[in-house]
């Protein structure tokens, strides 16, 4: 639940502020579930003096997993924003979840910040997705560093996780500073700055002593120090520095450290510290880092803006009295507060009381349609997890929220209403697991439509379709987990509704020509009803729709009553004949009938075609038609062959393969029954430890086997 709190609602300080985009951190925090980025960052948010201690702020919860379905799952789901100060700079740090299926608000976080914090942990190093997560950033250029984690964990073992590190995130991955163990041989108590060649003693608990670094703490070090300074000196920008270093020329810690701050902020260099959030092992390092390493907002290129029409207009710059440019990072509805938005702001000042133009891309076929709309911003505050913290600005650089936003969502941009612009859209992965939803009752129909058309502004990996064709309300999900959220929230907002199987959209068609008689003949009340009519129905070629024809010859059927044939064949077309699917690709040809001049009807006729085109199916083979995917999967080399082998276990036909090269994806190319892919996304990912991704689109129905269009039949009659 968000609140909004005064200063005294949070240890001490109240919301940190700062006058300088240049005093700005925004680091993302980012690793696989279970690495410890959410325990850190409360450990962080202790040390700064920003909560009394790590925790959080409610007893039972954490400051940034203040979700209910976060404490429910056990794990983070949602983007976090943390801001702390140290010195004189602000930290905001943005946790993220580890789990594959909250990668939208993983996206959101690295659309937010300027560098990235891998958090690894010691006790199961680097996993695939992490090295993917790695690359992405590299192709960017993200600055980034490594935290490795939980060093007081049972089956810690940092020298393999730093080795896992440097294997898998490639060269420059070094360690900035060495554990120190305890005089049990066991515990980690201090650090040791390879550049500094200062010991940061812990034993005594946080914050540590610092002190200069025994004669005997060198040799053990040497190499390691050695190869530092060789890396940073081979990223620093003064070319004598290596010539002296190789002459014997003791390099100072002066001349080492502004050089590594630069290679650090321009994406070169990657520093690895250790840290313990249980004990507070190099949280003060760790900070340090962020501070003095990694860019600002003023170093870090900004997103593409371009006015409301897509008109091009000049390069933002991060200035605080430039024109107002802003995102929306992330949405969320809470009961009690309304719509929150997290707020990064690019440019120029947001100020409370500010009328504010809201335009977004829109993704129609997620149910975000383009928009534009002015809206006044009452209050503008400083987020920490659920805290809401008013303050007087956000200036360029900075991050904050804002509330009861009528119409913004994730992803839209905030401008002046006088100068409204439209920023460039982030890439959002797919929503693939699709969730078939229905309302317990005709009274919870409203709510549930409201309450789905909330989540779906606020999360961009959801997508809502009703389907045409099979009836039913899909919810296009990320995985189970998402889904697991999704439902979760819904029932939250009081939602009574149930999941029901996915249904494909299957159709029908004649495999070979028929004809058919339809004989409505009845009497009822005094009143009679009569109609014949005879039907030839033909196969059309896959994609053709269908065909009406009228030969019929003499009058036998009047020409008035013709319209109302086509009709009530159309009509059983959309019921279906075989499987209740609709029937498609077929030309029918009313060649002849009867009527009578007094109990002849457009109704009779309706009903007569229907039923002629009934027993036309009797006698023509009727055929499954399925849907068919291409998909195209992006996965490692390694698992190329096992993907391949699974989707022809799928009754997929491989259209080839394409190998990314090294450190590069390879992709594989399908064409799939899409019967086949309603569970792929997790299927996929379970194949591929997390790393496989996939798009799919539709591209033809194709007839289905004939043992599994029998099966479809019998489950059809027995439903009916």
């Amino acid at each position: 639940m968000a609140q909004k709190t005064s200063e005294k609602g949070l240890a001490g300080a109240g919301a940190p502020a700062v006058t300088d985009p240049g005093r700005v951190r925004n680091v993302v925090l980012v690793g696989h579930s279970g690495s410890g980025k959410t325990t850190l960052v409360e450990a962080l948010l202790s040390a700064s003096g920003t909560i009394p201690r790590a925790g959080g702020v409610t007893e039972g919860t954490t400051v940034t997993d203040h979700d209910p379905a976060a404490i429910r799952q056990q794990r983070s789901v949602a983007l976090a924003c943390a801001p702390l100060m140290h010195g004189d700079v602000k930290i905001n740090l943005l946790d993220t979840p580890g789990y594959a299926d909250f990668v939208g608000e993983l996206r959101a976080g690295l659309r937010a910040a300027d560098g990235a914090l891998f958090v690894v942990s010691a006790v199961d190093g680097v996993d695939d997705s992490t090295v993917s997560l790695w690359e992405e950033c590299a192709a960017v250029g993200m600055p980034r560093a490594v935290a490795v984690t939980r060093l007081d964990h049972p089956r810690a073992d940092y020298d393999q996780a730093l080795q896992d590190c440097q294997e898998a995130f490639g060269e420059n991955v070094m360690p900035i500073y060495q554990p120190m163990l305890a005089d049990d041989g066991q515990a980690v108590a201090g650090l040791l700055g390879l550049i500094t060649l200062r010991v940061l003693d812990y034993s005594a608990g946080y914050p540590p002593r610092s002190g200069e670094a025994e004669p005997e703490h060198l040799n053990p070090i040497a190499d390691d120090r050695n190869t530092l300074i060789e890396g940073i000196i081979a990223e620093s920008e003064d070319e004598t520095l290596m010539d002296r270093y190789l002459g014997g020329e003791m390099i100072s810690t002066d001349a080492l450290i502004p050089d590594l701050e630069k290679a650090v902020a321009r994406g070169n260099f990657y520093p690895v510290v250790p840290v313990c959030a249980g004990t507070g092992v190099g949280l003060d390092a760790l900070l340090d880092v962020i501070a003095s390493g990694f860019p600002s907002p003023l170093e870090h290129d900004l997103p593409v803006v371009t006015g409301v029409d897509g008109s091009p207009r000049p390069p933002l710059t991060c200035d605080p009295s430039g024109p107002l440019v802003a995102e929306v990072v992330r949405t969320t509805i809470d009961r009690h507060v309304g719509r929150v938005s997290l707020v990064r702001v690019f440019s120029g000042t947001l100020r409370p009381d500010q009328t504010l133009h809201v335009s977004g891309h829109g993704m129609a076929e997620r149910g975000h349609p383009d928009h534009d709309a002015d809206e006044r911003v009452a209050h503008v505050y400083s987020p920490l997890g659920a805290q809401l913290r008013e303050v007087p600005s956000c200036l360029a650089g900075d991050l904050c929220a804002i509330t009861k936003s009528g119409s913004a969502e994730t992803g839209d941009t905030l401008s002046s209403k006088d100068d409204p612009l439209l920023m460039e859209p982030w890439r959002m992965p797919e929503p693939l697991l699709p969730i078939a939803v229905v309302a317990k009752t005709r009274s919870d129909e409203d709510a549930l439509a409201k309450n789905l058309a909330k989540l779906v502004a606020g999360d961009p990996t959801l997508r809502l379709e009703r389907n045409a064709e099979t009836h039913q309300l899909v919810l296009w999900t990320m995985g189970e987990s998402h889904a697991d959220v999704v439902l979760d929230r819904l029932r939250s907002g009081g939602v009574e509704l149930d999941t029901e199987p996915v249904k494909v959209a299957l159709r029908e068609t004649f495999g070979s020509g028929a004809k058919g008689h339809g004989r409505h003949v009845k009497q009822s009340g005094g009143h009679g009803q009569y109609a014949v009519c005879d039907i030839e129905v033909e196969p059309l070629p896959r994609g053709e729709g269908f065909q009406f024809v009228d030969r019929v010859v003499g009058g036998a059927v009047p020409h008035n009553y013709i319209p109302s044939v086509e009709k009530g064949v159309r009509a059983q077309l959309e019921r279906g004949l075989a499987a209740g699917c609709p029937v498609v690709d077929v030309k029918v040809t009313l060649y002849d009938g009867k009527a009578h001049s007094v109990d002849s009807s457009d109704a009779a006729f309706q009903t007569a075609g229907a039923l002629a085109l009934r027993a036309a199916a009797e006698q023509g083979h009727i055929t499954l038609l399925e849907p068919v995917d291409e998909i195209v999967v992006r996965v490692p080399e390694s698992y190329v062959g096992a993907v391949m082998s699974d989707l022809s276990g799928r009754r997929g036909r491989p259209m080839g393969s394409e190998s990314g090269g090294e450190g590069e994806a390879s992709l594989v190319r399908a064409e799939v029954p899409a019967t086949e892919l309603v569970r792929y996304a997790v299927e996929l990912r379970a194949l591929t430890s997390g790393t496989g991704t996939f798009t799919r689109h539709y591209i033809r129905h194709e007839p289905m086997p004939p043992h599994l269009a029998e099966a479809v039949r019998k489950e059809h009659a027995v439903a009916r």
